[in-house]
């Protein structure tokens, strides 16, 4: 089964290693917030990025994507 984006139906790719290091590095300087612009406080274990566009990813936490909107990570800036 292919993985899409929840509100475009993309298809989503895994992150790269050097991209989810950014993002730790973020999270825990206390600088990351999710697109309904909440703090974002756990690390990530890996995140699927928005094919195509490249705007959004989506945390993977103990093996588990979370495909919810408001949760996704906007990559402006950060890659």
């Amino acid at each position: 089964a292919v993985i899409v984006c929840p509100e475009t139906k993309q298809d989503l790719e895994p992150a790269g290693p050097d991209l989810v290091s950014k993002i730790n590095s973020l999270i825990e300087k206390g600088e990351l917030l999710s697109r309904s612009k909440q703090k974002v406080t756990e690390p990530i274990d890996g995140g699927l990025v928005r094919k195509g566009d490249g705007k959004y990813l989506y945390p993977v936490r103990d093996d588990i994507p979370v495909l919810l909107v408001d949760e996704s990570i906007p990559l402006e800036g950060i890659q």
